[in-house]
């Protein structure tokens, strides 16, 4: 059995080595995470508690124990590295809602959850096909972006963080769920907590320029180019104990309003507890929930907060001692971290498991003067998730850390005791929602300096701001408003049929939504419409037009001179139904069961940029009533770089007669076993913006057909 100390194995460093050499290495990697992962879910007292929901805001531990294995499926899929699913209908349930997303579905009664033993064998399955895989894929040194070992390495690091966040989970369960592990220890030290002090550092440059490939793996908002001047403050010596917390708590923290932001005065007024989650009362005695039990209060041990209650203690604080006190920035973290040299001491520090499945004493671990300036707890800092200069999606998983660049998810920073892999390499940039809870505290320091706490939210990835301007922008060249034009087209096409004329209760699905302007204009004519894209990116930048009423974005003019544009959802004369929309992220080509009931599915310029077409179109029937029509639309620009061309419906010779076969013929062919065609097919044309002078002009072929009764 896997002791956690193996946790500690280094970094698989990418940048140098010999292949065989390296693929050992990775596959050793990938085998000890899938063990820790494991071993984790044996703290359970019994099968049953994978059906309990640790929050309200989190799916049932089954779901995170098939989510990771998922992961690696789908990813591998993507990247064309897996030859085909392993189990769809796990896949499909235990792909997506981890963060409390507005794309997320936490509704139990959408979920057949399978059985644990069921995922226990699934995850069997893909451990297998990956150890396969690591065994045969070609590769090259350095593993970059590019290397088909990439994502091999995004799904180990992606379990990795499940790692700790499922131990959180296990932490908010009642404790009659849970029991004792001898590979997960509590630390047995605590005392009185130290005195707290403020101590200088110096102001310097914080300057981040980190790129691919580099020497270990990161995620995409860790790449790019940044710097900035950081005056000098003063920093707390320790974190902030659970003592030092507990003076807060007793002259009334949670009741004063004035120490707490809007937003954190409605979590508080929200939340029963007036005092951090992990505290409990015992008569007059406070102990302290750890992961799997409860222990007299450590009081010399960091107190675990969210960002808001952290925040409201520095309020309270810089009240009482009239001094400047918050939470660093982000950038004022990393200068003291620097200034500590604390990363090259860290393998003394309590992360990855080395020391306990616990906080250990504020006072253990020193660096130049200050302590756990890595470990122990993360550290929450005023700053929000935004991008550096140079900031790119990967491909295979555009929803990351997009869906974060909302001014909602702020930053910490540091590892914590379970922290490990990717997440302490001294590049990670980690962000939650405000009010989650992670094993986070935080450090504060006193600084008049300001800081950013807002960044602009105008869209300036590339694609999805061309996607804006495509859906909301200007008309080029006297073409119509694509999505505008067919969302009418097929609009009138239910109002012609004898079926559907005249009714407005029609269940709509829009597969492929992009950023949303299709659904907001069924929603003019129909009560219920539901918007899905396999990308989170514009899904995001769908729900901020529906919840904000506006977008901005910046799309080039040429070269680097960049337009800025605003579009509001009112002057489109689409703000008035918009509320009957509801976009979510889905797999097209895997769709949850709960997408059912069509009387009207809409799919343009989808097929040709999935990975198996024919899987969609074979499966979409069973999720329409009869009589319900399908509209497809498609420029046939098939491309080996979305579709294997094994999976292409059209556009190829046939292979034993030499015939030409066109998409159209691949439709009806696979069509037409539950369709009926609805006249003649027709071309709609759309034109994409690229620069001021640089336009697509496409037609789109589009079909209607009729599902029979």
């Amino acid at each position: 059995m896997l002791s956690p100390q193996q946790l500690i194995s280094k970094p698989v460093i990418l940048t140098r080595g010999e292949v065989e050499a390296k693929r050992a290495e990775i596959k050793t990697y990938f085998n000890e995470t899938w063990e820790a992962y494991e071993t984790l879910f044996d703290t359970l007292v019994s099968d049953d508690v994978f059906f309990q929901r640790p929050c309200s805001l989190r799916h049932p531990l089954i779901f995170y124990f098939g989510h990771t294995a998922t992961f690696f499926t789908n990813k591998l899929v993507l990247a064309g590295l897996l030859p085909e699913r392993i189990n769809p209908e796990i896949e499909s349930m235990c792909a997506i809602g981890v963060d409390e997303m507005s794309w997320d579905d936490l509704n139990e009664a959408h979920y057949d959850w399978p059985s644990v033993e069921e995922v226990r064998t699934y995850r069997a399955q893909v451990r297998q096909a990956v150890n396969d895989l690591i065994d045969r894929v070609p590769f090259s040194m350095p593993i970059d972006w590019q290397s088909p070992m990439w994502p091999v390495m995004m799904g180990i690091e992606h379990e990795r963080i499940h790692i700790e966040t499922s131990s959180v989970l296990i932490r908010q369960l009642p404790l009659s769920s849970v029991r004792d592990h001898e590979l997960f220890p509590v630390c047995p030290h605590h005392g009185e907590a130290p005195e707290n002090t403020l101590l200088p550092i110096s102001p310097g440059l914080v300057k981040i320029d980190h790129h691919d490939p580099a020497e270990t793996y990161g995620w995409d908002n860790e790449y790019g180019f940044h710097q900035a001047d950081v005056s000098g403050f003063q920093a707390a010596r320790f974190l902030t104990s659970n003592q030092e917390f507990l003076a807060f708590v007793e002259d009334g923290g949670y009741e004063q309003g004035r120490f707490w932001s809007q937003e954190g005065n409605r979590w508080r007024e929200f939340t029963p507890d007036k005092h951090p989650t992990f505290w409990v009362k015992k008569a007059d005695d406070w102990h302290l929930r750890c992961m799997t039990r409860e222990i007299p209060m450590p009081w010399n041990w960091p107190v675990e907060v969210n960002f808001h209650e952290a925040e409201a203690f520095c309020n309270w604080k810089a009240e009482k001692t009239g001094k400047p006190i918050r939470l660093p920035s982000e950038d004022e973290y990393v200068r003291l971290r620097d200034e500590t040299n604390a990363l090259a001491h860290q393998h003394k520090a309590n992360l990855n498991l080395q020391q306990y499945a616990s906080s250990t004493p504020v006072d253990q671990f020193e660096t130049d003067g200050f302590y756990d300036v890595v470990g122990n707890v993360w550290q929450w800092t005023l700053t929000p998730m935004y991008p550096y200069e140079g900031f790119e999606v990967h491909p295979l998983y555009d929803d990351f850390t997009t869906p974060t660049f909302d001014n909602e998810h702020n930053l910490f920073k540091g590892g914590c005791w379970i922290s490990t892999g990717n997440e302490i390499n001294g590049h990670s940039r980690y962000a939650f929602r405000r009010h989650f809870f992670q094993h986070a505290g935080f450090r504060y320091i006193a600084s008049d300096a300001p800081v950013q706490t807002e960044f602009s939210t105008y869209e300036t990835d590339t694609q999805v701001a061309q996607y804006c301007e495509f859906h909301y922008g200007d008309r080029y060249f006297d073409v119509d408003n694509f999505p505008k034009a067919y969302a009418q087209l097929a609009v009138n096409a239910a109002q012609r049929d004898d079926d559907l004329s005249g009714r407005s209760d029609l269940n709509v699905l829009e597969v492929g939504c992009s950023v949303g302007r299709g659904c907001f204009e069924l929603a003019r004519h129909f009560d219920r419409v539901t918007g899905l894209d396999f990308s989170a990116r514009f899904i995001q930048k769908a729900i901020e037009m529906q919840n904000r009423g506006h977008l901005l974005y910046t799309i080039p003019r040429e070269g680097e001179i960049m337009a800025f544009k605003e579009r509001v959802l009112e002057e489109l004369g689409l703000s008035e139904n918009a509320d009957r929309c509801e976009f979510l992220q889905q797999d097209a080509a895997n769709l949850k069961p709960i997408f059912n009931g069509y009387d009207l599915v809409v799919a343009m310029n989808l097929i040709d940029r999935m990975y198996e077409p024919a899987k969609f179109l074979n499966e979409i029937g069973s999720r329409m009533n009869p009589n319900g029509l399908l509209v497809i639309g498609s420029p046939y620009t098939w491309s080996e770089a979305f579709t294997d061309k094994a999976h292409w419906l059209g556009g190829y010779k046939d292979a034993a007669s030499g015939e030409n076969v066109t998409t159209l013929e691949g439709l009806h062919a696979i069509l037409e076993t539950e369709f009926d065609p609805v006249g003649a097919p027709q071309d709609l044309p759309f034109v994409i913006r690229e620069t001021a002078r640089r336009f697509q002009h496409t037609l789109s072929q589009v079909t209607v057909w009729k599902k029979r009764a």
